[in-house]
């Protein structure tokens, strides 16, 4: 681990670890053509912690100490504000067959990848909301706007972390 980020330093875990379902970006490699890269892998918290609860990753301090599940689990808390909720999300996405990535750059949550990077864009951006979240119209124009932009389609998932539930709503905004 270091600083709020999952470096994977052997090179052969982190093709491996790639070529599974995209985890992570090669260092200094911002669009891998292939698995055959030789850098290392940067993992996110949120991926990290996927991991971790899948029993594919074991991580540790910057010490070499082995951080539990728990462990990972409270260093996600202090580093997302909305972590339960975002996580339900991710995991149900993933679980689903989707490649989830960050959607900071699009600002969303997550941007959703049927096949993954390099292979096609991702047609979806999802924002995460809670259940007893109020949207507002403006919120949802400036999404819709910018998924438009980048032509994906904007899904807003409503959870209910009690439930373990998610409803994703997808939006499309067509041009008169």
């Amino acid at each position: 681990m270091f600083e709020n980020r999952i470096v994977v330093w052997d090179i052969e875990a982190s093709r491996r670890l790639f070529k599974d379902s995209y985890y992570g970006k090669p260092l200094g490699i911002p669009k891998p053509k292939d698995f055959e890269f030789d850098a290392p892998l940067i993992l996110d918290l949120m991926e990290s912690y996927y991991l971790v609860k899948k029993k594919k990753l074991r991580v540790e301090s910057e010490e070499g100490e082995a951080l539990s599940a728990k462990e990972v689990e409270a260093l996600c808390a202090a580093g997302y504000p909305n972590f339960r909720e975002q996580y339900l999300v991710y995991s149900l996405l993933r679980e689903s067959g989707f490649v989830v990535g960050p959607g900071i750059k699009f600002g969303s949550d997550f941007a959703v990848y049927e096949h993954g990077p390099g292979i096609d864009h991702a047609p979806y951006l999802v924002q995460v909301e809670k259940d007893e979240s109020q949207v507002t119209a403006t919120g949802m124009v400036r999404s819709g706007r910018l998924a438009t932009t980048v032509r994906k389609q904007f899904i807003i998932a409503i959870v209910n972390v009690e439930t373990r539930k998610a409803d994703f709503l997808g939006f499309d905004w067509w041009r008169a």
